[in-house]
């Protein structure tokens, strides 16, 4: 793989986690959502949030939901076919920051899907499978990474 012919793409890969960990921040703000350790920098007092994933217009929601599918699509498939980037994503508390993600954010949008009254019943059938889809892919991804960074080194 091009990791072994070129280690400096390791290097390469640590500088961009953080912007894959701003992927999820900015879903979570656009849902009027916030992560634990998510940002250093406080919220501003004027920033109060008004749009949630309830109340925002269908075609944000959408747009959300497609962004977070191929978002863990992506990242499921970069550690399926090179599970050595585990060590990588672990220096970043991927693991941790993953898992707060999926708790805050889930829920909230599959509420969000779920309640929305759809002139289309297959805008519902679409946005619920991505979303089915989004957070199977974030579980595998998930345990990838226990595997690769807590399972294995005891097996080895």
């Amino acid at each position: 793989n091009i990791f072994t012919q070129q280690p400096s793409y390791f290097g390469d890969l640590d500088e961009t986690l953080p912007t894959v960990l701003q992927v999820f921040n900015n879903i979570l703000h656009k849902c009027g959502l916030q992560c634990e350790g998510a940002s250093a920098e406080p919220q501003k007092l004027e920033e109060k949030v008004s749009v949630t994933a309830g109340n925002m217009p269908l075609q944000e929601l959408k747009d959300i939901v497609l962004y977070l599918c191929d978002t863990c699509t992506t990242l499921w498939a970069f550690l399926d076919v090179f599970p050595l980037a585990c060590q990588t994503f672990q220096k970043h508390e991927f693991c941790y920051r993953l898992a707060s993600f999926y708790e805050l954010a889930i829920p909230e949008l599959e509420s969000a899907i779920k309640k929305r009254h759809y002139e289309d019943n297959s805008v519902f059938a679409d946005l619920w499978r991505r979303i089915s889809h989004s957070r199977k892919k974030m579980i595998e991804a998930f345990h990838i990474l226990i595997n690769q960074v807590c399972l294995q080194p005891i097996l080895e």
